[in-house]
């Protein structure tokens, strides 16, 4: 493993890609999750000897007030930090999802959400069609971004026919997608819909839940760089351009997914790792929702 020199320091002046309204999200971030996807220990490491600056939780994975306690022990400033969190399908609907909204920020002890994120496209609500819940959530999504509750809005998991339903609907367009992205799993159309559409492009799974980390051809790239299978992937996926949030609960390997900015693959090591695509889904597949 190489160490690159000040890793903090690096981190710290991680590269920023724009929203459209202006706000920068760093490139790279740390991923929580539920059944056992966090780690005290490793949030604090991660802010305070990694300078990680970006992380991304959920209701739903059930560890926001334990986030809470982390950043407050880490001791960085909420000013600096972009805190990411996620609505779940059962809180949608207009005033359930202002609810929800409110409490996950009282669970992070934050008074605002640096990116709110409607986490599933199906709203798995009896009667109703996900169209119509999807708008009417996006609605109180939009009222949270004018009273300033979040500074950011998005959507998780959503295919260009959920975007699209979402535009005809409403005002605001998503300033975020985040969906799974690793070399298995490179949704072109989708890509090039949300960059047209100005929508920021966000990837989960960075190492395709640990599948990716075995392939010939990242680990001949790894060999070829004096680097890790994971620095190889996630700095393929920064290198696109994609947000990026691979997430660990070992301080070593968080610190090891965040040396990815002292080197750079060449362009036929791109094209690659880009023939890898396979389709496959490591997470959930939200081709199904209608």
């Amino acid at each position: 493993l190489i160490m690159e020199p000040g890793v903090a320091t690096s981190m710290l002046s991680c590269p920023t890609v724009p929203l459209s309204n202006g706000l920068q999200i760093p490139i790279l971030g740390l991923g929580t999750s539920h059944q056992g996807g966090y780690s005290h220990e490793a949030v604090v490491y991660a802010l305070r000897d990694c300078g990680v600056r970006h992380v991304d939780t959920a209701k739903r994975y059930d560890c926001e007030e334990r986030l809470a306690s982390a950043v407050a022990e880490s001791g960085v400033p909420r000013r600096d930090l972009w805190l990411t969190s996620k609505l779940w399908p059962g809180d949608y609907g207009h005033s359930s999802a202002r609810q929800a909204c409110r409490a996950s920020c009282d669970r992070l002890g934050v008074e605002y959400l640096d990116l709110y994120l409607m986490h599933w496209p199906d709203a798995m609500v009896p009667g109703r069609s996900s169209r119509e819940v999807r708008a009417e959530t996006w609605r109180a999504l939009e009222q949270l971004y004018d009273e300033g509750r979040c500074r950011a809005i998005g959507v998780s998991n959503f295919l260009i026919h959920h975007l699209e339903e979402l535009k005809d609907d409403c005002g605001v367009v998503p300033h975020v997608n985040q969906v799974e992205y690793h070399p298995f799993q490179q949704p072109d159309d989708l890509m090039s819909y949300c960059r047209q559409e100005g929508i920021v492009f966000e990837g989960y799974c960075p190492l395709a839940k640990g599948q990716a980390l075995s392939h010939p051809v990242v680990l001949g790239l790894a060999d070829k760089y004096g680097r890790t299978p994971a620095q190889v992937c996630i700095r393929w996926s920064i290198q696109n351009g994609v947000v990026t949030i691979p997430k660990s609960t070992k301080p070593i390997r968080i610190m090891e997914n965040c040396q990815v900015f002292g080197f750079q693959l060449e362009d036929t090591d791109m094209v690659a790792l880009k023939t890898l695509h396979d389709g496959r889904h490591v997470s959930w597949d939200p081709r199904r929702v209608e």
